[in-house]
């Protein structure tokens, strides 16, 4: 039986120093063949700024973005991004962890950490993920943290070319 080994992490908000490491991370295509369009390749110190100051003046309200981090350095990015309208209760949630630290269980750390701060400080009772079918590691991120299967999202984007499905998963905030 492999034996997995656990990492500690802990979120926070980005800081401009993330900016290299950031960075670093995005300039992974195993990374970004997982993620949505809209990235750069490559993805320049510059392009990390960027991002950082989005995050940082985005509406606190409206969007949740941490950077992971282990021993300070920052090893990946977790946010929850909430909807609008009718769904206003509702979130969606994306992360990815750099590769370096891939199977120390940082993900499910990281989501379980962000939904319960999410769920604790906010009225937001539904945060979802859609992570491509194939992404099998993400999927099962997501079911270690809890998050329910709800079915797959048939053709439901186009990443490389390619047409494909993706999963829909969510956790629910217990509601008393």
């Amino acid at each position: 039986m492999k034996e997995s080994i656990c990492m500690e992490c802990i979120l926070r908000e980005w800081r401009m120093e993330d900016a290299v490491d950031l960075a670093e991370m995005l300039n992974n295509k195993k990374i970004l063949n997982n993620l949505r369009d809209g990235l750069p390749y490559p993805y320049k110190k510059s392009d990390a700024e960027e991002y950082i100051r989005s995050m940082l003046s985005a509406d606190k309200s409206k969007t949740y973005a941490f950077a992971v981090t282990v021993n300070d350095k920052a090893v990946g990015s977790i946010g929850v991004f909430r909807c609008d309208n009718i769904h206003y209760r509702t979130a969606e949630m994306g992360y990815y962890i750099s590769e370096l630290y891939w199977g120390k269980g940082l993900g499910t750390s990281a989501v379980k950490q962000t939904c319960k701060y999410i769920f604790e400080q906010t009225d937001i009772i539904r945060i979802f993920a859609e992570p491509f079918a194939y992404n099998t590691t993400s999927c099962r991120v997501l079911e270690k943290a809890g998050f329910q299967f709800e079915g797959i999202l048939r053709n439901n984007a186009v990443k490389n070319g390619k047409v494909l499905d993706m999963k829909m998963y969510s956790l629910i905030r217990e509601v008393n």
